[in-house]
């Protein structure tokens, strides 16, 4: 396991040190932190022998901690900078791991369940890089995180809960995989303590654990009213043919039929084929429309008259006869899969000038216009103007740009952190949790529901060559969102 943070507001935080993405998180340190909570600083190391490398500082100015009234409690758009990392004493030393100090009455701690470990680790430790942010910008020094590696483990994460609860922990945050997070809840619910989880499996959601995963049917939902309201009416669904897909599929049906719109045809594809030819060529009717365009050009070969002449000709540069019976298409998958679907998309006749293509919030990554037949497609996403910052700001301090992922942990951390300081003690209630206001994160606005789904406000964006753009702005509070 990962080890144990006491958190400290505006003092030095001495790292072991640093990697492309993030902290290689052989030993941390709280030092200069005075407190009767933490005197004289408690040191932290992973069951790593520590790095060689000299540690390193971090000063953080101080701030406010006001919020501006938007939408109810506002997570702010700007954090603010952060020095780069100085050069520590060379004589630091990393002592063996600590157990957490007994919690005075105002302690609050939280903790926090990532893959620090396996195969997701990178991911993992730009969360954690994204939570210490966090912690910068809204904590005080009541508050303590508790960090735990689940391994990437189911196994890992039910360990890694228990040692948080059993080290005082009020909230959870995490874990970021669905196993994971369904092997969490049952501790958690029996010790009555809330989990924030980054998983989107809505078979755990409810009684204490919420979600801040981005769900597909919100995406589904969104992009879908959004098309219907430029006139199309008839769609169909190109999908996984697995429990994602038939999920995402079941929220479009579902779409489709309160709008009144048709969906004329779904194909399933098995995410685990090398190519995907048959379920395309399929979904076009190629064969039908291929030999219906063979028929009419040998008929019309047949006949020496100018205007058969004159409707051959117009055929030469078909290579299919007959329309297609939808208007939109959505393609439900992304990374390199979907590039290689959306290529043979145009090859089997389905024309994306002819036909729109709709996405999910997996097109939510830079490059996607790289595939021709994917640009001028639309997709919901979170929007991209909410994160800038944070981009800015994490990429200047951690050398890399942050795996889309890590916004979670960051509005995670720091609305456990402002809850933390609600007057009168943190308030981790299921009512201050689900806020019908909503909180104003990196990800535009979003809140808990009761069955602890959330909610966000989602944009509708265009894919270009070089660049996406938004071309329906996300609701900036609730009251304003589309219905």
């Amino acid at each position: 396991m990962f080890g144990y943070w006491p958190y400290c507001k505006n003092r030095r935080f001495l790292f072991a040190e640093f990697t492309g993405v993030g902290l290689a998180v052989a030993g941390l340190a709280v030092a200069g932190c005075q407190s009767p909570l933490n005197p004289g600083g408690v040191q932290v190391a992973s069951p790593q022998k520590p790095a060689a490398a000299p540690a390193q500082v971090i000063d953080r100015p101080p701030r406010s901690h006001d919020l501006p009234p938007v939408a109810g409690p506002r997570l702010p758009t700007r954090a603010p900078a952060i020095e780069a990392p100085q050069q520590a004493a060379a004589t630091t030393a990393v002592e063996p791991p600590k157990l957490p100090p007994p919690a005075t009455s105002d302690t609050v701690r939280v903790g926090l369940l990532l893959p620090l470990s396996g195969r997701n680790a990178q991911v993992g430790r730009a969360m954690l890089n994204a939570v210490q942010l966090a912690l910068f910008d809204f904590a005080d020094q009541r508050l303590e995180l508790l960090p735990n590696d689940t391994e990437g483990t189911a196994e890992g994460a039910a360990v890694a809960a228990q040692m948080a609860i059993g080290d005082g922990a009020s909230i959870i945050l995490g874990p970021l995989l669905a196993r994971s997070a369904v092997a969490v809840a049952p501790a958690a619910r029996a010790a009555n303590v809330p989990v924030i989880t980054f998983s989107n499996d809505r078979s755990v959601f409810g009684n204490g654990v919420y979600s801040l995963g981005f769900l597909p049917a919100a995406q589904i939902e969104r992009v879908t009213r959004f098309a219907f309201t430029k006139g199309i009416s008839r769609f169909a669904a190109l999908a996984l043919d697995n429990t994602y897909g038939h999920r995402v599929v079941d929220a479009y049906r579902d779409t489709l039929a309160r709008l009144g719109a048709e969906l004329v045809q779904v194909t399933f594809y098995d995410p685990y084929a090398q190519e995907f030819t048959e379920p395309v060529r399929i979904l076009a009717d190629y064969d039908h429309r291929r030999k219906a365009l063979l028929e009419q050009r040998a008929e019309l070969e047949a006949k020496d008259d100018e205007v058969s002449k004159m409707a051959l000709k117009r055929l030469e540069n078909l290579q299919t006869l007959g329309d297609l019976p939808f208007e939109a298409l959505l393609v439900a998958d992304g990374g390199e899969r979907l590039q290689s679907v959306a290529a043979l998309l145009p090859f089997y006749d389905i024309d994306p000038a002819k036909v729109r293509m709709l996405g999910t919030g997996d097109w939510d990554v830079p490059g996607l216009g790289k595939e021709p037949a994917l640009v001028g497609a639309w997709f919901a996403a979170p929007p991209p103007s909410a994160r800038t910052d944070f981009v800015k700001q994490y990429r200047d301090l951690y050398g890399a740009a942050p795996p889309r992922l890590v916004t979670m942990a960051y509005d995670a951390a720091a609305l456990v952190a402002v809850l933390a300081r609600t007057e009168g003690g943190p308030d981790f209630t299921a009512a201050a949790l689900t806020n019908p206001s909503g909180y104003w994160g990196r990800d535009g606005v979003f809140r808990f529901r009761p069955d602890g789904a959330s909610e966000r406000g989602l944009a509708i964006l265009q894919v270009g060559r070089n660049q996406n753009k938004v071309i329906s702005r996300a609701p900036d509070t609730f009251q304003a969102a589309i219905n």
